[in-house]
């Protein structure tokens, strides 16, 4: 790793929760009006450390966590996370496969056509993660290379966008999951992944043979901007079908909650630095 890694992201939610689970007891009012319900999350797992399965099997992360304290702590639901794979999530939502999606979902104008968000809880980068003995140095030297993606997200997006600046001479291999873009590039297989800063930070955290990109971006302006080149800069929201508007504002209560008592921080914390 670089060394440097991602600082104050923290935007909108200044605010412990208990350990994240897969599921907890609560009361009732899950689905607006029909009793007790179990509240499912749809979520991509594992994306590191947002959500993930930890040695014992046990699901955990940052996302969890909010998730602990948002419906079981604050409304006093059930809950559970359902496993779906990401470029299909929206579509799975709006069939009613759960209720709603938190899987470090970024908030963009193509989504809130289909979907409806809520207040922003995490604010993130895309970046370029790459080789640390390898020959890319600089963004322009990706041109005529191939960068690994998760298909269907925002990082796919970002080096689609780096493709259209480079007039297509860039390739761009897209994965089911984060970590088949991560094996790629130890195996020298692409030369960079476009994705999240802190998920790409956990995994440099734990590979020496990979480090940012380094460069002026987007976010060069910011105070609270990482130490490395950034592409986009994205808040993170949970996911509602368009007529949950009255389980939305509930919800988006909740993370109001968790700011002002200080739970946000102490889960912030836990699992960045800065």
């Amino acid at each position: 790793m670089d060394g440097n890694p991602p600082v104050n992201r923290r935007q909108y939610l200044t605010a412990l929760g208990a350990g994240g689970v897969t599921a907890l007891a609560g009361c009732s009012g899950g689905d607006g009006g029909d009793g007790a319900e179990t509240i499912t999350i749809g979520s991509d797992i594992p994306y590191r450390p947002f959500e993930y399965r930890n040695e014992a099997g046990d699901l955990i992360g940052f996302d969890v966590e909010i998730a602990e304290a948002v419906f079981a702590g604050e409304l006093g639901l059930d809950y559970e996370f359902q496993e779906t794979g990401f470029d299909g999530i929206i579509a799975a939502l709006n069939n009613a496969n759960f209720r709603v999606i938190m899987s470090a979902m970024t908030i963009n104008d193509e989504r809130a056509e289909r979907v409806d968000f809520s207040d922003p809880y995490f604010t993130a980068y895309q970046t370029v993660l790459v080789l640390d003995d390898g020959e890319i140095t600089e963004l322009d030297d990706l041109r005529g290379e191939t960068v690994a993606v998760q298909r269907g997200t925002t990082g796919e997006a970002a080096a689609e966008g780096l493709q259209s600046d480079f007039d297509g001479d860039l390739e761009i291999d897209s994965f089911d999951q984060v970590t088949g873009a991560f094996d790629a590039l130890l195996n020298n297989q692409v030369s960079a992944v476009v994705n999240d800063n802190t998920v790409s930070a956990e995994f440099a955290g734990n590979n020496d043979d990979v480090v940012f990109l380094e460069g002026d971006g987007v976010a060069a302006d910011r105070d609270d901007a990482p130490p490395y080149l950034t592409l986009t800069i994205e808040d993170y929201g949970i996911a509602f079908r368009q007529d949950d508007d009255d389980f939305r504002e509930e919800v988006n209560e909740a993370l109001a909650a968790i700011r002002d008592d200080g739970t946000y921080d102490k889960i912030y914390n836990e699992y960045f630095e800065g």
